[in-house]
Order: structure tokens, then C-alpha cells, then sequence
């Protein structure tokens, strides 16, 4: 009789996914999960790590009596820390088959650096290695290597990073209420709860076991390759780049300057959460009927083009009306372009490659983030609000690159075939 097939989508996987209860530790009760759910779990602790700390770091460092240049020396160092162990985890991944390991490892370990924040600002540059992975590896899974399923039919990935950015906001909103102007230190304990959740959440995936494809020669040398001929990756990579780059003023002083402008912590929270809001509406119920409608390429090409609207009225205005209308274009410049691309990635990447690949998507954004990051600093110092413009132009040269980029003849020739 064939065996059966480890951990199909029509079935439930064990906790530990042992053969035999008596290989089981006493201590520990077998669990029962079905695998979308496993899936909702870890996105939700994780990205909820993310929720409660990323908007308010900025302003945590600013608690500590630097400025503007040292917040954005210290926030670029740690992207350029990313964009080593990013590429580097993946490949890690990829080469030893197993992506869940390495994806535990990482969030138990920025965890464990987020508690050291404390003591040293410095430690940033060792959460920025451990956490960066975490969300390739998470995508890798769900998109490419252990795709979820529901009576033999896709669960749709825009809903489990959907229910990922629901607890960003949710996260947000929380410690908008715990946290003062002068007191950010519940930033770090829900930050290491929450990573620590997550870490624990990757026993609840499935056991993927990825057999490499033969190579002639160096096989991370000859995936690189691989994945590099191929047209629309390449642009795939170009566009998110730009665009998602192009947030790094953003991310970096957005809360400062809301906050220059007397705006109330817990009222920015609430204008944070407004833009994650729309993500989940993007990711569950908007974004994939574009998809749909539109394809990759003129999602990738209204998602730059949101991006420019949204950029060049940020640097003239902080109202709390005009910035709560401004907000939810982030569901389309995020969340929107991050839907095309993971479904680009899923018909164009195969399995054994899937955490190189998503290294790579990761690696471009965070490249462009990382410089951009390094000179919205000195810029934000010397010319304020009017640094946000420089943002917007990058969008404009993303738009055309997403609208002929995206649809290479042969690619889609090859998609249909």
C-alpha cells in the first residue's frame, strides 16, 4: 500500500507530526490543528509584535536624547544589518529544508534582543538580523513551499497576511493607550511577549522537508541565477524596491512630526492603525478582486500611483482630518503591491528556491529602505516636511517599470502554457 502523503491540505497535522504516541515527551499533549489555522496564529503574534513597536521606535530613541541625524544613522545601520542576514537566512533555509526551525529561531531570538533594548540602544542592529527573516520565511511557507488548503481548493494568502495586519493595528492601538510622551518602555514588553508567542506558534506548522533541485556548480550560486533570468522577477524586485522604499521618510519621522505638530499619541495611533485598517481590507477583500480584475501589472501600477498622492500631500500637511483621509492609501501602496508580488512569486518561483527568492524580494526593498532611511535623516534635518517630495518622484519612476515590467510576452506566454 502507497503511503500516504505527510501533512495534505485535507488533513489536520499533529503538533509534533510523530508516527507513534510512545515517541512523544509525557509532558506534552498531542494538538490538532487544521493548517490555515496554524498559519492565522503565527501571522497574528508576529505581526502583532510588529504592531506594538514599529510606529513608536522612532520616538522611543528620541526618549533617549537623539536626533533626528542619530535616529536615522541608528534605524539605516539596522536595515543594512537586514540586508546581510536577510538573504543570508534564506538561503540558510533553503539549503537545509527547513524553514520552520529557522523561522523559530529567529523570533525566539529577536525576542530575546527586544528585551535588551534597555540597556542599550545598539542592540537594535541584533533584533534588525533576527526579525528581518521572519516574515520571508512566514511568506516562503505560505505562499510557495506549504501552501494552505480547505477541502482541496487554496485558502487565499491575503487572508492569512490579512489576519496578520488586523493584529498590527490591534497591537497599535493598545500600547497607543499604555505609552506616554516620556514612558515607551511597554513597547518592549509587549514587543518580547508577542515574538516569543510567535517563535512557539511554528510548532503549530506543518513539516516541510524541501529536496534542492540538482545543480552544476554552487547551489545558492545557481539559484541566484535561476531566479535572476527570469524577466518578471527581476522587475519584480525594481518595483517593490522603489516603492516600498519610498515609505522610509514615512516610517522614520512621521511620528515626530505629528508629534511637533501637537498631535496626541493616542491620536496617532489611531492615524498608524488607519493605514494597517486598510491593509486588511486590501489584503482580505479588495486587493485580490483587483488582482483579479486588473493582474499583477496594474495592481503593481496603481499601487505606485497611490504612492505619489500619498507622498506629496504628506509634505504639506498634518491635519488630523486630511492625514486620516491619506492614511488608508497604504493599503494600495503596500499591501496591494505586496498581493501582486507573492502571487507573481507563487506562478514564477519554484518550492526548493522559495526562501531565496522571497530573500531577494526582501533584499531589494530593503536595500532602497536602507539608504533611503540613512538620508531622510540629514534631509528631515535641513529642509523638514519638504523631504517627503523626493518619495513621491521615486513612485513616479516606479510607475512605468510596474506597467512594462510586469507583463514580459514571454513570461505570460509561459503562465498560460
Amino acid at each position: 500500500m502507497r503511503p500516504r502523503k505527510l501533512c495534505r491540505s485535507d488533513v489536520v497535522c499533529n503538533l509534533l507530526l510523530v508516527s507513534h504516541p510512545r515517541t512523544r515527551p509525557f509532558w506534552v499533549a498531542a494538538v490538532r490543528i487544521s493548517r490555515p489555522i496554524a498559519y492565522i496564529v503565527l501571522y497574528v503574534t508576529l505581526y502583532a509584535a510588529f504592531g506594538v513597536a514599529s510606529p513608536f521606535w522612532p520616538k522611543f530613541f528620541e526618549t533617549r536624547a537623539l536626533t533626528p541625524q542619530q535616529i536615522g544613522l541608528i534605524l539605516g545601520a539596522a536595515i543594512l544589518v537586514r540586508l546581510a542576514a536577510g538573504p543570508l537566512v534564506g538561503i540558510l533555509a533553503d539549503l537545509l529544508g527547513s524553514l520552520r526551525l529557522l523561522l523559530a529561531t529567529c523570533a525566539a531570538l529577536a525576542a530575546a534582543t527586544a528585551a535588551a533594548f534597555l540597556l542599550a540602544n545598539l542592540i537594535a542592529l541584533v533584533q534588525a538580523a533576527a526579525l528581518t527573516p521572519t516574515t520571508s520565511i512566514a511568506d516562503a511557507l505560505s505562499v510557495n513551499a506549504a501552501k494552505p488548503e480547505i477541502a482541496g481548493k487554496p485558502f487565499e494568502y491575503g487572508w492569512i497576511r490579512g489576519s496578520g495586519s488586523a493584529a498590527f493595528v490591534l497591537g497599535t492601538l493598545v500600547i497607543g493607550q499604555l505609552v506616554s510622551h516620556h514612558d515607551l518602555t511597554p513597547i518592549i514588553w509587549m514587543n518580547v511577549a508577542l515574538l516569543a508567542a510567535a517563535a512557539g506558534a511554528t510548532a503549530l506548522l506543518p513539516r516541510v522537508t524541501i529536496q534542492p533541485a540538482p545543480h552544476d556548480g554552487p547551489p545558492v550560486l545557481a539559484d541566484l541565477r535561476g531566479l535572476l533570468k527570469i524577466p518578471r522577477f527581476r522587475f519584480l524586485v525594481l518595483v517593490s524596491a522603489l516603492v516600498y522604499g519610498s515609505h522610509a521618510m514615512h516610517d522614520a519621522f512621521a511620528v515626530i512630526r505629528w508629534s511637533a505638530a501637537g498631535i496626541d499619541t493616542s491620536i496617532i495611533s489611531v492615524l498608524w492603525s488607519d493605514a494597517v485598517a486598510a491593509e486588511v481590507i486590501v489584503f482580505f477583500l479588495v486587493g485580490p478582486a483587483l488582482l483579479d480584475r486588473f493582474g499583477a501589472r496594474g495592481a503593481a501600477a496603481l499601487a505606485a500611483a497611490a504612492g505619489i498622492i500619498r507622498w506629496s500631500i504628506e509634505g504639506v500637511s498634518t491635519s488630523v482630518l486630511v492625514l486620516s483621509i491619506l492614511q488608508p492609501l497604504h493599503g494600495l501602496t503596500f499591501a496591494l503591491l505586496h498581493l501582486a508580488c507573492m502571487r507573481m512569486m507563487a506562478s514564477l518561483v519554484p518550492s526548493g528556491t522559495a526562501g531565496t527568492a522571497q530573500a531577494l524580494y526582501a533584499f531589494g526593498s530593503a536595500l532602497a529602505t536602507a539608504a533611503l532611511t540613512l538620508l531622510s535623516g540629514i534631509l528631515y534635518a535641513r529642509f523638514g516636511a519638504t523631504a517627503f517630495f523626493p518619495m513621491a518622484l521615486l513612485c513616479g519612476v516606479a510607475l512605468p517599470c510596474a506597467w512594462f515590467g510586469f507583463s514580459d510576452i514571454r513570461d505570460r506566454s509561459t503562465d498560460a502554457a
